[in-house]
């Protein structure tokens, strides 16, 4: 989809494309992340950002089978009984 002018106000608040909300599930609000990526701003749905660390953890854990959260708890318990 190419890129469409838009203005932001003073209060900063700018509004998308109605075309662009439909293509990324937007089409009745939700929630965003913006990020600043140098000088590009980057919104993205939360959504997405969800399933993105989801799949880059799937990635690193891959073939670990002591990378559970039961795993992560055993081995912390005995330090949190110390505490």
């Amino acid at each position: 989809m190419n890129g469409v002018r838009a203005r932001v106000s003073e209060s900063g608040r700018i509004s998308l494309p109605a075309a662009f909300r439909r293509a990324i599930g937007l089409d009745r609000g939700g929630d965003v992340v913006v990020e600043l990526d140098g000088r590009v701003i980057r919104i993205r749905t939360l959504d997405g950002v969800v399933a993105h660390a989801q799949t880059l953890t799937r990635r690193l854990l891959r073939g670990k089978a002591d990378a559970s959260v039961d795993a992560f708890l055993a081995e912390r318990r005995p330090e949190a009984g110390r505490e």
